[in-house]
């Protein structure tokens, strides 16, 4: 198994606007992406993601409001299958610190690259949301290759 793993740190004194990003439709839109659809604030919700490049439908599987957000992906990529998505947030100094996880690739193959590198990307796209009020969501999003 291969995981991909981020720890980022967020200029806030509010872990709930953090987690409010991770939890509701318009936070989740305001970084990752604009084609958002559903609810993530109750544990067995489905969110679904959409990008130019195609999409996915996640399950909430844990939450512990304002510290973890846990995501199973129910439908999408092949190489996604069985994996498990999780935020951790936890308060330090005059930061949030989020540890991101995606964890149970079956294997490290390319599109795991691709897809690690976009996670930083987006991670920093929900930085900037929290720290200036303006992420980088799909479709506004840096592109890094010829899969976007």
């Amino acid at each position: 198994m291969a995981d991909i793993l981020h720890r980022i740190g967020i200029k806030s004194s509010s872990m709930d606007d953090v987690y409010q990003a991770l939890t509701t439709r318009d936070g989740l839109a305001g970084w990752w992406t604009s084609n958002t659809q559903g609810k993530g604030n109750q544990v067995g919700d489905i969110i679904r993601f959409r990008f130019g490049a195609g999409g996915f439908d996640m399950k909430v599987a844990d939450l512990n409001p304002p510290s973890l957000v846990v995501w199973e992906l129910t439908e999408g990529p092949e190489e996604w299958m069985n994996t498990t998505i999780s935020f951790e947030l936890k308060q330090e100094d005059d930061y949030i610190i989020l540890l991101f996880k995606h964890l149970n690739w079956k294997e490290p193959v390319e599109f795991m690259h691709h897809c690690s590198t976009k996670w930083a990307i987006f991670l920093m796209s929900l930085k900037s949301l929290i720290e200036t009020g303006k992420g980088a969501p799909d479709p506004i999003d840096m592109k890094i290759d010829n899969w976007n």
